[in-house]
């Protein structure tokens, strides 16, 4: 194992790149069978003389793994829950020795029963994973029994070329075998991708769908991503390829099954909407408040064809089970079970034996004594799938020279992906040593850095995650924090496009939810949320070390490459000049870390009072 493991990444990453699409072709040809028989039973009823005309398929769904195969740690690692009092609490959950116990538990006394998933199954991962080219993941989805996924926008951050590895299987490009007499085999269950095309040859670079099959049952499977993937994906790892409408591309296909006649068709969209609570229980179908669903799976739901009978989603990493009519006002199930493993959906969906269809139901159907569809915490307090703590045990001693090095040390949690506000303490912390490491006049001259809170992956916990003591900053729990290997650039950009990118923040493609860049020590300004779009931005109130940002003046400003490509909308900060190259995200990170904190004097969490936020 490399001792400098990040610039590995870094180069194997542009070599994955630069390798372009020469063997997309193949993705196609080489997936696995699309017929999955791991149910048991035989499906004839309860009658005495004649079989039931209906039997139940039960759809086991998550999504959003991101390879956590450990239970995440800290606020990361929970789900909340509201108490019969109406008051609420953060119950641990997740880890795959824990979800692959919950769906093995679930799928007992089913003897039609499918287990499928919305995407981002890897990609942003723990070092755990994310050392390994993600290949524990698959293994693990592997050992789990996983029918089907969609692709998501993680999926390509190592580019098609890789993705078509993890299908297909083989050992690393450039890294070879990681274990001796061991070959990759790559994904048992198929990743589907309806809406990502090559672009020269217009056709899908992995299978738009599959079709489930026993005992004469027939259920459809469409996969996509959302269209907006290459503004949330670095440019190399999207090279090539063409992201198509989702609602287009599901009616598609769905009319495609239909005539070869599968009537049920369940779609996988790799993308979500925003609950009107954050409780993973609460009834999304109450007429209350507290209820309902927002964001563009809402419009995409309602314009998807009544081929389709179910919706499973993810991507907004959300908890919801909620009833969304179809354009013909039937009732259709729209799932999405958080993240990271900590839940998973059990929908009942009835299948008519002789319409081959499915007979729709709301969530809660009148008369039923159950939902049809439920989420369900993936809890801590059950026994762990033996098979999936050895698979981590392995995993773990590889990666362990690396993984158990200290970086820094904390006295308290710094929360990043944690924190549900706009400036988040780890944000600062990031922002700041991004400032400190590409300042000097030879890495770039920084004179601000911007962050963004989408690349902030985890909390820095205080609690040891393992040998290492309380407060340690391990090289893994750096890792997961900013996984990405993002490598530093620094460029010129004007006062005036500054103002513009951070009003883009809020504005555009980002109003609706609006994603806040975090910001070293220095800027400060008012984000007004009382108003809406571009003037949430305060411009007046904009300033650094106490000066207004002068529109005609020319600023150096330090950012990830995923930024300065005018990623996550930021379209100003891709007009930047003068670039100059520094390194990852994660070496300035540690350098900071090291530099900053020792045993006796560790860091604080960072007051994050820079923005100024009214409501």
């Amino acid at each position: 194992m490399s001792a400098k493991p990040q610039k590995n990444r870094a180069s194997r990453r542009v070599l994955a790149a630069a390798a372009g699409l020469a063997t997309v072709g193949a993705l196609v040809a080489a997936m696995p069978a699309g017929a999955h028989d791991r149910g048991h039973g035989h499906g004839h009823g309860n009658g005495h003389h004649k079989p039931a005309r209906t039997v139940d398929v039960q759809l086991l769904s998550f999504n959003d793994l991101h390879g956590n195969l450990e239970p995440p740690a800290g606020s990361a690692g929970t789900v909340t829950k509201t108490r019969p009092d109406g008051t609420t609490e953060a119950v641990p959950a997740g880890g795959v020795e824990y979800l692959a116990s919950s769906l093995r538990t679930a799928r007992k006394g089913h003897p039609y029963s499918i287990t499928a998933a919305g995407g981002d199954m890897v990609g942003a991962s723990p070092l755990l994973s994310g050392l390994f080219h993600d290949e524990p993941t698959i293994e693990a989805l592997n050992k789990l029994g996983l029918d089907v996924t969609s692709v998501g926008n993680h999926e390509f951050d190592e580019g098609a070329t890789e993705l078509a590895r993890l299908q297909n299987g083989g050992c690393h490009p450039v890294e070879g075998c990681y274990e001796k007499g061991k070959k990759f085999k790559g994904a048992d269950f198929p990743y589907l991708a309806a809406n990502v095309t090559n672009e020269k040859t217009g056709k899908p670079i992995l299978k738009p769908y599959t079709v489930w099959k026993k005992n004469g049952v027939k259920i459809g499977f469409i996969g996509v991503t959302l269209e907006g993937t290459p503004d949330i994906v670095t440019a190399n790892g999207v090279k090539g390829l063409k992201f198509h409408d989702e609602v287009e591309t599901i009616n598609k296909y769905a009319k495609e099954l239909d005539r070869q006649g599968v009537k049920s068709i369940v779609a996988l969209i790799h993308e979500g909407g925003q609950p009107a609570s954050g409780s993973y229980d609460y009834d999304c179908d109450s007429s209350g408040p507290g209820s309902g669903i927002s964001g563009p799976i809402v419009d995409i739901a309602k314009g998807i064809t009544p081929k389709v009978d179910a919706l499973v989603t993810g991507h907004t990493h959300q908890a919801y089970v909620c009833t969304v009519p179809d354009p013909a006002g039937n009732p259709r199930m729209v799932t999405s079970a958080s993240s990271f493993g900590k839940l998973y959906t059990d929908t009942t969906l009835t299948y008519d034996l002789r319409t081959k269809d499915i007979v729709r139901t709301s969530v809660k159907s009148a008369g039923a004594l159950n939902p049809r569809s439920a989420n369900h915490i993936v809890s801590r307090d059950q026994p762990k799938a033996n098979d999936m703590t050895a698979l981590i045990a392995r995993w773990n001693a590889l990666a362990a020279p690396i993984s158990n090095r200290p970086q820094g040390y904390i006295s308290a949690d710094i929360n990043g992906r944690g924190s549900a506000a706009p400036e988040k303490p780890l944000g600062d912390l990031i922002a700041d040593a991004q400032l400190e490491g590409l300042a000097p006049a030879d890495k770039g001259g920084a004179v601000l850095a911007l962050m963004n809170p989408g690349g902030i992956r985890a909390d820095l916990v205080y609690k040891a995650s393992g040998g290492e003591g309380d407060g340690v900053v391990t090289y893994g729990e750096s890792f997961t924090v900013q996984p990405f290997t993002n490598m530093m650039n620094v460029v010129d950009l004007t006062g005036a496009q500054l103002i513009t990118a951070l009003q883009q923040q809020v504005s555009g493609p980002n109003e609706a939810s609006p994603k806040i860049l975090q910001i070293s020590e220095g800027l400060t300004y008012t984000l007004d949320m009382t108003k809406s779009g571009a003037a949430r931005v305060v411009v007046d109130t904009v300033k650094l070390n106490g000066e207004a940002i002068d529109p005609a003046k020319t600023y150096r400003v330090a950012m990830n490459e995923f930024l300065a490509g005018g990623g996550d909308g930021f379209a100003a900060l891709g007009q930047g000049t003068n670039k100059l190259v520094g390194p990852s995200d994660l070496d300035v990170f540690n350098a900071y870390l090291a530099a900053h904190s020792s045993a006796s004097a560790p860091l604080d969490p960072p007051a994050a009072n820079r923005i100024t936020v009214i409501r």
